[in-house]
């Protein structure tokens, strides 16, 4: 692994030459164009297609990612997701007829699906090809031109992503902007006032990019993350829940915006479930998850021993374990958390599970409300009631009953935050409309021209607007 790769600040003066070329090329009018958009949408499947090994091995490179796990959530879901977007794309482009009252009569209404500019779009380094490209395919469907940034903290993608874009599309259409986040983020804001930015990151990045749109009234999609719980309630199959628990927390190492944050599981079946868990993981990952090929590493030293200090908060009651040289730590479940540790504050995003138990309903609702708005919430239970119980009580992004992340690979449901965990939607028509703006029209004849409607009013003018406006 080349760990001494390095990723160089676009200098402020080629992002602005970026911006203008986008900016001109917007103009030309090209982009709205539905052949246009399938043409660009069709070369970024198959780009992908041709380099599905390099793609994966920048992956394994960076942090250690398998395969299976790179191909299903990095190339795989971009493929859906293209796939969604080609087959709806002129339905959705398609101008919508509206409703229009008698009181504007002879008239019609409808709306017009419009792109929004030039966009900024900067990816995370979790899922560094995916979350970066997904909003990027939103934005290109929506005909607006795109600057993306990806992360720095994984270089051998994002220069592999810069390499591709680079040499095969124009860059007044999409380019790449490569640098620290803190550095050229703020230029390119402050510098160019952009038409949409979408951030998929941390919560207190997600409020520094939302000050730098604010002074240029910006409009801003903010991805974010919390602490997302899974509740286990007592009727339900203890067997599938852990298996699909520790799917689901375990993906990416943990490193996974809506992964279970934490779980909250009946007290009657609580160590039951524990002991479920604790097979679950060695069927998985063997009696040395960290010899596993199928777990992937932490994807930087500062990250590592941030997760290896929360193994000194609570009690725990299996893993535990880590090698430093790997950059590797074992599946954790950890009990006896507290409200002053960190583990309870933060978002863990790593593979270490703190467990906790409630007695009612009421008790777990209020615990939940302790770190409110999630980007993910996770029900297990065979009880309609149950689930009717928090799905009306409980503010959050999406979820899933049953099963865990599983809700973000569905293009027909949008996903975002709410709250602290984020601000609008993306995915399938959802993404489509984050980049578009709905330009309203409401066209009127002029063979008929009421005249009571203008002045000078008398008493006839009242009555005939209560009548069309009662």
């Amino acid at each position: 692994m080349n760990n001494n790769l390095t990723i160089e600040n676009t200098p402020i003066d080629k992002q602005k030459a970026i911006f203008k070329a986008q900016k001109d090329f917007f103009f030309t009018q090209k982009t709205k164009d539905y052949q246009f958009r399938k043409t660009q949408l069709l070369k970024l499947k198959s780009l992908i297609k041709e380099h599905e090994q390099q793609i994966m091995d920048a992956l394994a490179n960076d942090f250690g990612k398998p395969p299976f796990e790179s191909y299903v959530t990095e190339i795989g879901f971009l493929y859906d997701e293209i796939n969604f977007t080609l087959k709806n794309l002129k339905k959705w482009m398609k101008p919508k007829r509206v409703g229009t009252s008698l009181v504007h009569f002879p008239s019609k209404s409808r709306i017009i699906y419009e792109p929004k500019g030039v966009t900024l779009i900067i990816g995370p380094w979790n899922y560094p090809f995916q979350l970066l490209l997904a909003p990027v395919i939103a934005s290109i469907s929506a005909g607006n031109t795109c600057i993306i940034k990806p992360p720095e903290e994984t270089p051998h993608i994002s220069h592999l992503i810069n390499e591709l874009i680079s040499k095969n599309f124009n860059e007044e259409f999409l380019a790449v902007v490569m640098g620290e986040g803190r550095v050229v983020v703020p230029e390119l804001m402050e510098n160019n006032r952009f038409d949409h930015v979408f951030f998929t990151g941390s919560v207190p990045v997600g409020r520094i990019i939302a000050q730098l749109a604010a002074p240029q009234l910006v409009p801003v999609t903010l991805e974010l993350g919390g602490k997302s719980p899974a509740v286990i309630d007592e009727k339900t199959n203890l067997t599938v829940a852990a298996r699909r628990i520790t799917f689901g927390k375990l993906i990416n190492s943990g490193q996974t915006c809506v992964a279970p944050d934490y779980l909250l599981v009946h007290e009657k079946i609580k160590d039951k479930f524990v002991d479920e868990l604790r097979a679950t993981i060695m069927e998985f990952y063997g009696i040395s998850p960290t010899e596993s090929k199928d777990l992937t590493q932490i994807v930087n030293q500062k990250r590592y021993e941030t997760l290896k200090s929360y193994l000194k908060e609570g009690k725990i009651v299996f893993g535990g374990a880590f090698d430093d040289e790997k950059r590797k730590i074992e599946p954790t479940l950890v009990e006896g958390v507290t409200e002053n540790d960190k583990m309870f504050q933060e978002e863990i995003f790593g593979p270490i599970l703190p467990v906790f138990s409630y007695k009612t309903n009421e008790e777990a609702l209020d615990f939940i409300r302790k770190n409110p708005d999630p980007l993910a919430f996770y029900l297990f239970t065979s009880q309609s009631k149950t689930e009717k119980f928090f799905l009306d009580r409980i503010r959050f992004g999406g979820g899933a009953i049953n099963n865990t992340i599983v809700h973000l690979a569905n293009p027909e449901l949008p996903f975002g935050g709410v709250g602290n965990s984020g601000s609008g939607n993306y995915h399938g028509k959802s993404g489509f409309m984050a980049f578009s703006h709905e330009k309203s029209i409401l066209k009127s004849g002029t063979w008929f021209d009421l005249r009571k409607k203008y002045p000078p009013f008398d008493e006839n003018s009242m009555k005939i607007i209560k009548f069309l406006m009662k």
